[in-house]
């Protein structure tokens, strides 16, 4: 199959209707919902997505009794829909806040070790540019990576997870996550003054799920002290779950100390003396390739920049 021009679009006479078909088709899977969603026919949303594979010489969906699939060819023009039209709206945004006099926009995603730090950098901005608008989101590795590649984010501070190519991103270490045991102080192992993994695998712990980063690390953590994972496990990425279990029974969470340094209760809780350290590996900021920053992003990161290197002493 020969390879598409540079200008492909052009030649396929490729129209926003075509992006606003492709999202609405990824999310409901059938072409009579979709056209609902955008207010034209069936009959005109078929004819525009056949026009699309006629120029394109390949099918972008498999039609079936009860809707359509998105074959390879559709999933990829679906991903890069998704991210021009998020790119669009961050851009009207951006310019109604410019016109508004706010300053501009940032967007950004966060895992847990990061929120301090984001935090501090927020506060930051906000300080000297007290009219930029900043967004921020907060979840795993994986699916902010994901949202920053379909355009939901400016940058995040994340990992790039094993199972997506590092090579559209651009990757700058800035710390890593020391975690630590937690629970309630009223409980039995509180006041010990050195606690095992073996104390407390008596006991219910409270994690992420199993897909989790974290969960993998406690996982690797008993293996390698050959003892069998806790009989009760209740998985939640929640932190205000874990603090809600843990502050009424006696389960143990496994949690970034940043979180505990800035959210739990001294007096309500206690962190577990255990002899090791525990750490994850490193994240940092993430972004794409190519892109620039709005002003609102760029002033965002460089000071997010200038906090870690302050607090690394780099």
């Amino acid at each position: 199959m020969k390879q598409l021009p540079a200008d492909w679009f052009l030649r396929a006479r490729l129209k926003m209707r075509h992006l606003q078909l492709f999202a609405a088709l990824d999310e409901h899977r059938n072409i009579h919902r979709a056209a609902e969603t955008l207010g034209m026919s069936q009959p005109a949303a078929s004819k525009l997505l056949g026009e699309l594979e006629y120029q394109l010489d390949v099918p972008l969906f498999e039609r079936q009794p009860r809707g359509v699939e998105p074959n390879w060819y559709g999933e990829v023009l679906i991903r890069h829909s998704r991210a021009i039209l998020a790119e669009l709206n961050n851009a009207g945004e951006e310019l109604s806040a410019l016109r508004n006099g706010n300053g501009g926009r940032a967007a950004v995603g966060t895992v847990a070790p990061g929120i301090a730090l984001l935090g501090r950098s927020v506060e930051e901005v906000q300080r000297e540019h007290p009219r930029v608008q900043i967004a921020i989101d907060i979840n795993v590795s994986h699916m902010l990576v994901q949202g920053l590649a379909e355009g939901d984010y400016d940058f995040v501070l994340a990992r790039i997870p094993d199972d997506i190519s590092p090579n559209r991103f651009i990757y700058e270490e800035i710390g890593r996550e020391n975690l630590c045991f937690v629970c309630r102080r009223e409980h039995p192992l509180a006041e010990r003054e050195n606690v095992t993994l073996q104390d407390m695998a008596s006991f219910t712990w409270v994690l992420e799920p199993p897909d989790g980063l974290l969960r993998q690390r406690m996982n690797d953590l008993l293996l390698e002290a050959g003892i069998a994972p806790p009989q009760q496990i209740i998985d939640t990425r929640s932190v205000l779950v874990s603090m809600a279990l843990i502050d009424r029974t006696d389960a143990i969470t496994v949690i970034s100390q940043g979180i505990v340094d800035l959210a739990f209760d001294p007096e309500r809780f206690c962190v577990l003396p255990f002899a090791s350290p525990l750490k994850l590996k490193p994240f940092g900021i993430v972004r794409l390739q190519g892109r620039k920053l709005s002003p609102g992003a760029l002033q965002l990161i460089q000071t997010v920049h200038a906090i870690a290197r302050a607090e690394s002493g780099g």
